[in-house]
């Protein structure tokens, strides 16, 4: 992960994500907004299962369970609010 930007209520960041890699189901307070640049995933949210592919987008309002399984090594922006301190270095 890089953060790219940030300012006083977002955050932008960069992930890399390894084929075969699984990021288990969470939530945050955060809603997140994001872009899969490469790479293949499959992005579960509340309830409902997506394959993701170069292209598409997503949202995710703060609260609400999700999770990832990586397909292939991938390449994803994200944009949280309100900003995630945790992710300035």
């Amino acid at each position: 992960m890089k953060t790219i930007v940030y300012g006083e209520k977002t955050l932008m960041s960069e992930f890399f994500l390894k084929d075969g890699g699984i990021l288990p189901t969470h939530d945050h307070i955060h809603e997140h907004t994001g872009y899969l640049i490469s790479g293949k995933i499959i992005l579960t949210i509340g309830e409902e299962t997506f394959d993701v592919e170069p292209g598409d987008s997503w949202n995710i309002s703060g609260g609400v369970a999700h999770a990832v399984e990586t397909l292939e090594d991938s390449i994803a922006i994200e944009v949280f609010s309100p900003r995630r301190d945790e992710y300035i270095r």
